[in-house]
């Protein structure tokens, strides 16, 4: 077997899903902020590709090369065998004359078993939708002597006779004198790559730590629901939460206990919000809520008081039963504001207000708001008192 030819376009076809997935990341920007992590997930031994090009670069020719390759073939195998994508290679009869072991979990044969057999037999190919038998792109590849990658939508028949859907390519293998010898096939669970896209795309809109949205999809549902009140005629509303003295029972009983109870209070919002509504996580302790669609602004305080109901009610949390208040601040649109910006700055400046006039309760927002001397601070000189207060919580 050529290992030359076949790590060549395994590493090259590597590189090449490193980029295709890194397009479709730079064309979706909330997909931005997870793609590192995930791409090292997809190709655990992308390491390999500096390797490849160093390879390529220092050697004369394909021949030394390839003789280099032969030399190291026990590690050659041993990469082959680590890595995420399935390797086969054929012979110019496509005959199986390798297989890595990535390639006998998806196909379901042990190379033992496969080495001599027709490709046709342990490489069974359908179309996903008219389940019709299709040809492997490494016939082509030999016959047209250069690489050729599968159709979209085509499913692998296991020997169990499950199907999987696949993403494929083959390129010619070739001797010493340049001839066609075979041919190298790499594939991967489509299925996987499209699971591993829909969470990053999942992680690029939601809070890691409670599940709720995060900035970027408030503010995107924010704007649509704006243009939805625009056009119909009715009232959205904007409530940013803070929750009171959070600072001293997380730096009082750690930061465990400050996530669970985070968690909690993000789980009794859910509760209390509708299904057109959103629930945010902005940061830290502070939350929005965004109340899509309200008839007048009285139903928005109502909300506000539900909540300071709601979320006072004791936590127990590893031992401590916690209390914790809100501070509440509220912006309408059309009212106070017309775009989406505008919209969380009055609703922010409305929350600041609550907290300096008392806490535990709520504000709208009002024009005068921006003309009184406010500055917003995360702790406040009162958020330093000893934390041993009953009001807080109490061991069981």
């Amino acid at each position: 077997m050529d290992y030359a030819a076949v790590v060549q376009h395994w590493g090259l076809r590597a590189m090449e899903n490193v980029r295709s997935r890194a397009k479709s990341m730079r064309d979706n920007p909330l997909l931005q902020q997870r793609s590192s992590a995930t791409l090292h997930t997809l190709y655990p031994l992308r390491s390999a590709e500096p390797v490849l090009q160093d390879r390529a670069q220092t050697t004369a020719s394909k021949q030394d090369v390839a003789a280099g390759l032969n030399a190291e073939e026990p590690w050659v195998r041993v990469a082959l065998n680590a890595v995420g994508d399935a390797v086969m290679t054929i012979d110019h009869q496509s005959t199986i004359t390798y297989m890595n072991r990535r390639a006998e979990t998806l196909t379901g044969w042990s190379e033992l078993e496969s080495i001599g057999k027709p490709l046709s037999r342990v490489l069974h190919l359908v179309d996903g939708k008219t389940h019709h038998r299709i040809v492997t792109p490494a016939h082509r590849a030999i016959e047209e002597n250069r690489v050729q990658d599968l159709s979209l939508d085509c499913a692998l028949v296991r020997q169990d006779g499950s199907k999987l859907e696949i993403e494929d390519s083959a390129a010619p293998i070739h001797d010493r004198h340049g001839r066609v010898t075979g041919a190298v096939i790499v594939f991967r669970d489509a299925s996987m790559s499209k699971v591993m896209l829909e969470r990053m795309a999942y992680l690029a809109q939601h809070d890691a730590l409670t599940g709720l949205a995060n900035r970027a999809l408030m503010t995107e549902r924010l704007s649509q629901a704006i243009g939805l009140a625009r056009r119909h005629q009715h009232l959205v509303a904007l409530l940013y939460l803070d929750l009171d003295d959070f600072k001293p029972i997380n730096d009082s009983l750690g930061h465990a206990v400050g996530d669970s109870l985070l968690q909690a209070v993000a789980s009794r919002l859910r509760d209390c919000m509708r299904d057109i509504d959103t629930v945010c996580r902005q940061g830290g302790d502070e939350f929005a809520i965004l109340l899509a669609e309200i008839r007048k602004p009285e139903d928005a305080t109502k909300v506000a008081e539900k909540l300071l109901a709601v979320l006072s009610r004791p936590y127990r949390i590893e031992g401590h039963e916690l209390l914790i208040t809100l501070s509440i601040g509220i912006s309408l649109y059309p009212d106070d504001a017309d775009d989406a910006d505008a919209l969380m700055h009055n609703a922010d400046m409305a929350m600041y207000h609550t907290k300096r006039n008392g806490r535990n309760g709520h504000q709208c927002f009002t024009a005068e708001m921006n003309t009184l001397p406010i500055r917003r601070r995360r702790t406040e000189p009162s958020e330093h008192r000893t934390f041993h207060s009953p009001q807080f919580f109490f061991d069981f």
